[in-house]
């Protein structure tokens, strides 16, 4: 039995797991570093150890810090949740040789998966299937090059020690090829300090289906279902199911009993995942073993009705598996979505910023809520930027979606962009309803789920009304004279002596400027406005503290959240961020022509020279920012006259990168 569990992570890994631990009546201690030193995850534990500075390196992949924390607390026990150590065989060892427990398979096991190409061989003893590839160890580009001829164009490049999309490349023809492998092995390089690639076919319109296996040290093992992982984009999951769509009894069956020869191939012990390319003839084909709990796991435990992490402890604390195969079934339909702090208008750049509310749905048995954030918490370049996973069951698939849209319809994130309404018109496309998904759906689907226009509908109109009319009570109950508090001449709304005054202020909604009007109260507010698509006029009413809009007798609550200038409502499911603009006083300015940091980062290469002539679209710069590299483009056809920025250099969001002038036409 585990005493004390010291958990070598953050975040909603380690809320999760200290959840389970809790339950469990097992003492935690969290480690922190300094961008943490608040986290929810550091309040939960009964415990906390300072690690280090906000640099994973320099803290939570710090093997000596997190065993010291250890020993100084007493644990006799690591958890490495998913990420970071998790797979790191030397923290492994260390841990054995310090005499504490690692909840995780044993060194070897990691070491066997942990390249890509040496498992590759191991699969292919096991009788496991496989994609057609070359997994060896010759790096040379011209070796690499010649495989990719002979497999034959689309390829996909792959970071022998990688993950999670990191280091990995996409080539459809042999021009590309050398471009392709220079960047997948850089950010290979960045991510895993490893840069050795294997390639294999890349098969056009698969499924990705993974599997859940588990094992003891006494020699036995059980899979626990699959899980259709296929809605992706750069090769990171968004939406995972249980059970996958459409499967046949037959192949889920195969399919575990392949994933379990591969974990006794390794001689693995505890929770692991194989994960598989499906294709429309129902043959599959080993991709790689994740030796770790993976991030969405939870819908595991929705439709088995287990908690992986209790198992976890049980088998490190050298317990048998607590079920055989055949005592495990599945019940009902479960989804997760994991809700980012990214722009998915904005090709998906990651986010940073505070968290002015996270206000998750209510939760119950069928709706879970994994998340390490809190309202107030900064969202950090130095970490992913996953806020949280929504994981939601029901007795099918229909029913399970359509709690996942309703919970997603009242999860209220403000204070930085977010992916809540990109996955609403993920799962609520017609494909995705009916289960016809591939690794390409949001690819094959990007017109309708990504280039929306948004309209302003009048409940949102009402509610900007709203925030505007309190924005300014405010501000003139701060003007008013103490002294003369009740004087009809400060109050907050606009009083005239038999007069009605209707006021107007411009905002920015949508990148769209549109006037409202509005008079009256807070208590009774009237607004109009000419850039609603339904009802243009109504009234607000306040009633308890309740925000109410009243638009031809139907009522509709909202809420709102303020920064400065701007603000965000939240109004029948859906969210409206807008800007209030500042008056016109009729002034011009000239801006300068350059490139911003779209976020915090790291500048990785510049691709061009100060002086050199470009073209639209023409790569400027590569900057890395959470875990991710992204390239900077020219805005248009001209000359690069500066660089503010060089490689290696952090900088950040809103600065100044380059100096550029747009080549203008000749009259």
């Amino acid at each position: 039995m585990i005493r004390k569990l010291l958990i070598a992570n953050r975040g909603e890994i380690a809320c999760r797991i200290i959840r389970t631990a809790r339950r469990l009546g097992v003492a935690t201690v969290a480690v922190y570093s300094d961008a943490d030193a608040n986290a929810l995850h550091v309040q939960q534990a009964d415990e906390a150890v300072h690690l280090g500075p906000a640099p994973a390196k320099e803290s939570y992949l710090d093997i000596d810090k997190v065993l010291a924390a250890a020993k100084r607390t007493g644990a006799d026990a690591i958890h490495p949740g998913y990420g970071f150590l998790s797979e790191n065989a030397g923290f492994c060892r260390a841990c054995e040789e310090a005499g504490i427990i690692f909840v995780g398979p044993p060194a070897a096991a990691i070491e066997a998966m942990g390249s890509k190409s040496a498992a590759k061989r191991i699969m292919e003893e096991a009788k496991v299937p496989l994609v057609p590839g070359y997994h060896g160890t010759n790096q040379d580009p011209g070796i690499l090059e010649g495989h990719a001829n002979r497999i034959g164009y689309p390829v996909l490049l792959k970071a022998a020690a990688g993950g999670g999309g990191k280091g990995m490349r996409r080539v459809d023809k042999a021009d590309d090829f050398h471009a392709a492998l220079d960047a997948a092995k850089r950010e290979s390089q960045n991510a895993f300090s490893d840069d050795v690639m294997l390639i294999e076919r890349y098969v056009v319109n698969p499924r990705h289906v993974e599997i859940q296996v588990f094992c003891d040290k006494q020699g036995n093992g059980v899979y626990l279902f699959e899980r259709d992982c296929s809605v992706q984009r750069r090769h990171q999951k968004v939406v995972e199911e249980a059970p996958a769509p459409g499967l046949p009894e037959e192949t889920r069956k195969k399919m575990g009993e392949a994933a379990l020869r591969a974990a006794h191939a390794i001689g693995y012990v505890g929770a692991g995942t194989v994960e598989f390319l499906l294709d429309g003839s129902g043959a599959f084909y080993f991709m790689e073993m994740n030796t770790r709990l993976q991030v969405e796991h939870p819908v595991t435990e929705m439709i088995t009705g287990q908690d992986l992490v209790a198992w976890q402890l049980a088998v490190g604390a050298g317990d048998p598996l607590p079920l055989a195969q055949e005592d495990l079934h599945i019940i009902g339909h479960a989804f997760e979505v994991r809700i980012y702090a990214e722009d998915p208008d904005n090709d998906f750049l990651p986010a940073t910023g505070k968290l002015l509310r996270h206000q998750p749905p209510p939760q119950d048995s069928a709706v879970r809520v994994d998340t390490g954030v809190q309202t107030g918490d900064e969202i950090s370049v130095h970490y992913d930027p996953m806020i949280s996973k929504l994981i939601v069951h029901g007795r099918n698939r229909r029913e399970a979606l359509a709690k996942l849209d309703r919970a997603l319809q009242h999860y209220q994130i403000a204070g930085l962009r977010h992916n809540i309404e990109f996955l609403r018109r993920v799962i609520n496309h017609t494909a995705f309803v009916n289960g016809r998904v591939t690794t390409h759906f949001i690819e094959d689907h990007e017109q309708e789920i990504l280039q929306q226009e948004q309209q302003l509908r009048a409940q949102q109109c009402a509610a900007i009304a709203a925030f505007l009319q309190h924005s300014e009570t405010r501000a003139q109950h701060r003007s008013a004279p103490r002294a003369d508090a009740f004087s009809p001449w400060h109050a907050g709304n606009n009083w005239r002596n038999g007069l009605t005054v209707w006021r107007r202020q411009k905002v920015e909604v949508h990148g769209r400027e549109i006037e409202i009007h509005f008079s009256g109260s807070e208590e009774k507010l009237q607004w109009r406005c000419d850039a609603a698509v339904d009802a243009q006029q109504g009234t607000i009413s306040s009633l308890h503290g309740q925000n109410v809009a009243v638009l031809d007798g139907r009522r509709v609550n909202f809420s709102s959240v303020a920064q400065g200038s701007e603000g965000t409502v939240f109004v029948s499911g859906e969210q409206v961020d807008f800007k209030i603009l500042p008056p016109d006083i009729g002034e011009t300015s000239d801006t300068a022509h350059g490139l911003e940091a779209p976020m915090n980062g790291t500048i990785v290469a510049l691709l061009a020279d100060a002086g050199a002539k470009v073209s639209k679209d023409q790569p400027l710069l590569v900057m890395e920012a959470m875990k991710m590299e992204h390239t900077l483009r020219a805005p248009a056809d001209g000359t690069v006259n500066q660089f503010f920025c060089a490689p290696g250099e952090l900088v950040d969001g809103g600065s100044l990168l380059v100096d550029f002038t747009v080549e203008t036409a000749e009259a």
